[in-house]
């Protein structure tokens, strides 16, 4: 049967056919829908860990039990779960086990760039990359076989084009494997004697692996017509580009396993043509592996370190001219990033602004707070940053920060991997003041349970970690529950913490306006008679409020009748239907 599927959507297919019966993910753009994918089968297992490193711990114990295990986060979350992964290459797996990892190159929706292969590389742990929909099918099936025959967790690396464009797909049939347990502890204990001896076993993996890759489906030559004479070394996206610009009129040797990389294949390749180019994304991966080799190939000297490449990018580089593409007569704006009208982060970041107090920001809808008018933050690194970050700047500062300076996080990001960071700042005793912005849901990602929301991946009842008492266990004493809609409380509250000497934390809680039980109020209008035009309402930076005419006006199209703006009219010129 044949269906058209976006790539993650395919590869969630070709995991549960593959015999998959766990997977556990952080969820991340671009790689969310993986897991949401997969979790629509009903004979399996699925579910949101609190991070990328819990979930690659959770997909091993699966497949050391002996069921095929999978776990799915972006390139940033590799970085997290990258402690488990270099010694569960020397371990090797019991049942097969697969790691998704999605690039996205362009940065759509992340903060660095960074390319993956570097840990497959590191970790001498195979990766797979495909480049369209039905490989990420095909290659997720290929990827449980490598994994049960050469003992080794296997990549499959996504990038933000493959996971999310749509392409036929062929389904299959769910192929079910069970491996029997046995207790090994020199392959699973990994104290230093068991760790030196399984070492050799790597570099003979890597060996057998570089072997089978001369000769594997995955990599494969696709001959030209003629019509030039030089060859194209490519693979993922870049695959596609090529064949949009050539078709089939250049020699094109595409690589399906990309680490590790084949020799005699490429050497080969080469000697048919006259000149070879790599085009990759990202990194020179392919182009230095081929230099080591002794083949002579032009890549980034031609090809971008930065972004994504494209049809045109490719035709550009080779002096092509681009195939003609159907485009709007009219220039669109941009629609510059923004928190929703209602968010109940923007009352939060209001006060914080209005009384110029420091912020370091972290991961998630509210690093928008850092866009004008509100212009909010000073910092944002990675997931759990704020909080540890503070706890760093306050104690560089001393008195000279402490009653000015808090950090932000969601409460997502929180269970990821901001409790440790709490806990820092309360067993070394930092005069912080922690902000929780408790949305009751994982936002950015596309509205993902998590360990605060009381419901598992399913939307069914699931256990729930309550963040007052958790703030309390680790040994903050003052922990403070604010309404974001409340700006005078609010600012209050935030005021009193800052004067504390002693840690502290505020709770901001209010669900995100979008949540399907969360109800719209009706829009407010502004009475154009009191409003004097003195633009305070813009600096509350809500987009449904605009300025014309001399005065404000709302877009009652956008407006959820939050009523925040009324709240900081000093002429009351907001007013609810029917006043």
């Amino acid at each position: 049967m044949k269906e058209m599927m976006i790539g993650n959507a395919a590869l969630a297919r070709g995991l549960y056919e593959a015999g998959c019966a766990v997977i556990s993910s952080y969820p991340g753009t671009p790689s969310t829908e993986i897991t949401e994918e997969f979790a629509k089968f009903q004979d399996v297992y699925c579910e949101w860990a609190p991070n990328e490193k819990v979930a690659m711990e959770a997909a091993f114990g699966a497949s050391l039990r002996g069921k095929r295990s999978a776990c799915c986060m972006k390139h940033v979350g590799l970085n997290v779960a990258a402690d488990p992964l270099f010694t569960m290459s020397y371990t090797g797996v019991n049942a097969g086990m697969v790691i998704c990892v999605a690039d996205d190159p362009g940065m759509h929706s992340s903060q660095n760039e960074q390319d993956s292969r570097h840990y497959a590389i590191a970790s001498k742990v195979p990766m797979l990359e495909p480049s369209d929909s039905q490989e990420a099918l095909t290659f997720a099936k290929i990827a449980y076989e490598l994994s049960e025959q050469f003992d080794t967790p296997v990549f499959i690396k996504m990038c933000t084009r493959v996971a999310h464009s749509q392409s036929i797909v062929e389904k299959g049939e769910r192929t079910e494997v069970t491996k029997e347990y046995v207790k090994n502890p020199r392959k699973y204990i990994m104290a230093p004697a068991n760790a030196i001896a399984r070492h050799p076993f790597v570099e003979e993996r890597t060996a057998k692996l570089t072997e089978y890759a001369e000769t594997s489906p995955l990599n494969r030559i696709e001959k030209g017509d003629g019509s030039y004479d030089f060859g194209i070394i490519t693979s993922s996206t870049s695959y596609q580009y090529v064949k949009e610009v050539f078709g089939d009129k250049v020699s094109v040797l595409k690589l399906g396993l990309i680490n590790p990389l084949p020799v005699k294949l490429i050497q080969d390749f080469a000697a048919e043509v006259k000149t070879v180019y790599v085009i990759e994304e990202l990194d020179p991966i392919i182009e230095t592996h081929c230099r080591m080799i002794g083949v002579s190939v032009t890549g980034k000297e031609k090809f971008s370190l930065l972004g994504e490449f494209s049809q045109k990018t490719i035709a550009k580089a080779f002096d092509l001219p681009e195939k003609e593409t159907v485009c709007l007569d009219t220039d669109i704006p941009v629609r510059p990033p923004m928190m929703c009208s209602g968010c109940p982060h923007r009352g939060i970041y209001y006060v914080l602004a209005k009384n110029k107090i420091t912020v370091l920001g972290d991961i998630g809808c509210y690093t928008l707070g850092s866009m004008p008018p509100l212009n909010a933050l000073d910092m944002t690194l990675c997931m759990g940053a704020s909080v540890s970050g503070l706890h760093g700047y306050n104690k560089a500062g001393g008195e000279e920060t402490e009653n000015k300076t808090v950090c932000v996080i969601g409460d997502s990001t929180f269970m990821h991997s901001g409790v440790t960071g709490l806990i820092n700042i309360a067993y070394n005793q930092s005069n912080s003041t922690v902000i929780i912005l408790d949305n009751s849901i994982t936002g950015m990602t596309g509205h993902q349970q998590n360990p605060t929301t009381g419901y598992n991946i399913k939307g069914d009842p699931a256990g729930k970690v309550d963040l007052e008492s958790l703030c309390h266990s680790v040994g903050i004493n003052s922990v403070r529950v604010v309404d974001p809609y409340q700006l005078d409380e609010c600012e209050k509250v935030i005021k009193e913490e800052l004067a504390k000497n002693e840690p502290s934390v505020i709770i901001s809680r209010r669900p995100c306006v979008l949540l399907k039980y969360v109800k719209p109020k009706k829009p407010l209008h502004v009475n154009t008679d009191k409003c004097r035009g003195c633009k305070r309402c813009m600096k509350f930076g809500c987009p449904s409020i605009s300025f014309r005419d001399g005065h404000a006006v709302v877009d009652n199209t956008l407006c959820i009748g939050c009523g925040v703006c009324a709240g900081l009219c000093p002429f009351d010129a907001f007013e609810k239907e029917g006043e």
